[in-house]
């Protein structure tokens, strides 16, 4: 048993899920992989993993040992590109999780200047809106818009956001416009639901901050239906100013309330127990000077 390719497979098992994904990632059989990981817990003397017919899960044994083997595949990869030929050019797989719509409008965009600059690099991007999903999963880094209150997670902002109220002028034509947030009630919203509830909208920080309940006929807990719902002329949003970032250039739609807008951060999330990679280090480098280069994610309020 080689056993450093044993602890990168056992490492890959657990990142996708199944003996058969990284059999067929290796383009082996089902059965060399198994055989790999039994022999690994063998020379371990304990179980990595408990297997059932529908699934994987790590024993206490085995999330100890891959927490280890993630550190010492890093110090490997780093090295490796301190070293080797690639010493300015590191290499490998990294994978995150990125809010969908967030990596259709602005993500996507941002990796044909990165692979020009680290050909030998490669990005998975996973849609997930909860970036505490990385350290269960296994992924590399998560995309986060807001705070971030969960400790086992460290982040690193590379953009900002204004948190904007919008409509289209055809929906202010017809219904006016709010000249404070007292009088929001009055007017049709596109309603956001998280979790089942209706997400207030929230003005102002601190304890002065203001919140009101929007009410509207389209509520949603898809933020592409309720950007494509503000577009529709159905109502008024609170959004991330990115959300809209090109309707807003071309007056398809209106920023309303604007002495009211706040600012939050867009940070690349990874577990506080991994060491920083080379790979995902110049990767959230490439983001921040990317994204700099955004007016929108660099905002002012007007």
């Amino acid at each position: 048993m080689d056993k450093f390719d044993a602890m990168q497979m056992f490492v890959r098992v657990i990142e996708k899920g199944s003996f058969s994904a990284v059999a067929k990632e290796r383009g082996i059989g089902q059965p060399a992989v198994s055989k790999q990981i039994s022999a690994l817990e063998d020379e371990l003397g304990t179980e990595l993993i408990h297997r059932t017919s529908r699934s994987i899960a790590m024993t206490e044994a085995g999330r100890d040992f891959y927490d280890s083997a993630l550190r010492i595949l890093d110090d490997f990869e780093n090295a490796t590109s301190r070293i080797g030929r690639g010493q300015s050019a590191p290499k490998g797989l990294i994978r995150m999780t990125v809010p969908p719509t967030f990596a259709r409008l602005h993500m996507v965009s941002k990796l044909p200047a990165f692979f020009a600059a680290y050909p030998d690099m490669a990005v998975e991007m996973a849609a997930s809106e909860s970036p505490t999903t990385i350290i269960e999963d296994g992924f590399d880094l998560a995309i986060h818009s807001g705070d971030l209150p969960d400790s086992s997670l460290v982040a690193r902002r590379f953009a900002q956001t204004m948190i904007i109220l919008v409509a289209t002028p055809q929906y202010l034509t017809r219904n006016g416009a709010p000249e404070s947030p007292d009088e929001l009630s009055r007017f049709r919203s596109v309603v956001f639901v998280e979790r089942g509830s209706v997400k207030p909208w929230s003005f102002g920080s601190g304890p002065d901050a203001k919140r009101v309940i929007p009410t509207g006929v389209f509520r949603t807990s898809d933020i592409e239906q309720m950007r494509i719902g503000v577009l529709e002329h159905l109502g008024i949003a609170q959004a991330p100013a990115w959300l809209f970032a090109a309707e807003l250039r071309e007056g398809t739609v209106l920023r309303l309330l604007t002495p009211f807008e706040r600012t939050v951060p867009i940070l690349a999330v990874r577990p506080a127990s991994r060491r920083l990679s080379t790979k995902v280090r110049v990767f959230m480098e490439h983001l921040e000077k990317t994204f700099a280069l955004c007016s929108q994610f660099n905002p002012r309020p007007s």
